[in-house]
């Protein structure tokens, strides 16, 4: 298969660790993984903001790099959802765009990591990939119980995972949302935080890295020592930063 690496816009700049995990995520899997150089954002801020028709340069460059793959994976769950519903349209002939832990899990199916990673660990659920994407069960539908993220990060030798009380309650980032509604935002943060710091978790994953962005500036205000890192980098048995 001949897989295209699409990295978001904003891990490339400041979370370059997520994407190099990704990669090597991805290679160690047998993966031949290729980064189309001329990728840029996809568009979703732009999207998101009642602006798309801006952002139709976006979406053509984006056709243009991935046109030669047949998957295009990706480390982020709202970029995943933007792209899915408004570039690619599942035709035939285009590429199959898949976030990172479904393409684990639904296309390479796989069933063991040889990886370490001895802390205390919540895991956050972002709304993009958790009811847009479906990458696991949200609590308010009475269908059986599954999480793709949850299920690779089972496989991580002496990781310790914490049962959450309100294990997909959104953040409040929700990307423009943020800057908007800020108050909001921050206190739908906090008490995201909470329920993680109750349970005395060391780190803080997800498969959006914008959201743990999020909950990384409040966690630096409040100068708390839980650190928080993308799911890839768990699953590629990376320390956390000191």
């Amino acid at each position: 298969m001949k897989v295209g690496l699409f990295i978001p816009c904003y891990v490339e700049q400041f979370y370059p660790k997520a994407a190099i995990a990704t990669l090597e995520l991805l290679e160690k899997a047998g993966v031949e993984v290729a980064y189309p150089l001329k990728q840029t954002c996809c568009g979703q801020p732009m999207a998101n903001s009642g602006y798309e028709v801006f952002g139709q340069g976006a979406s053509d460059l984006f056709r243009e790099n991935f046109a030669e793959f047949d998957y295009v994976v990706c480390p982020s769950g709202s970029c995943t959802l933007h792209a899915k519903e408004h570039i690619l349209s599942n035709k035939e002939g285009e590429p199959k765009l898949y976030e990172l832990c479904e393409f684990m899990t639904d296309v390479l199916q796989v069933k063991e990591l040889k990886s370490r990673f001895p802390y205390k660990v919540g895991l956050h659920a972002s709304c993009h990939g958790l009811r847009g994407l479906g990458l696991a069960r949200p609590s308010e539908l009475m269908v059986p119980d599954f999480n793709k993220p949850l299920h690779l990060l089972e496989m991580v030798e002496d990781i310790d995972l914490v049962h959450l009380a309100r294990k997909d309650e959104c953040c409040g980032f929700g990307g423009t949302f943020a800057v908007f509604e800020e108050a909001i935002s921050v206190q739908m943060g906090k008490d995201r935080i909470q329920d993680h710091q109750e349970q005395g978790v060391a780190v803080i994953t997800g498969a959006d890295m914008s959201c743990l962005m999020h909950l990384e500036g409040l966690l630096r205000r409040d100068k708390s020592p839980i650190k928080v890192m993308h799911i890839a980098e768990i699953l590629n048995g990376q320390e956390p930063d000191k």
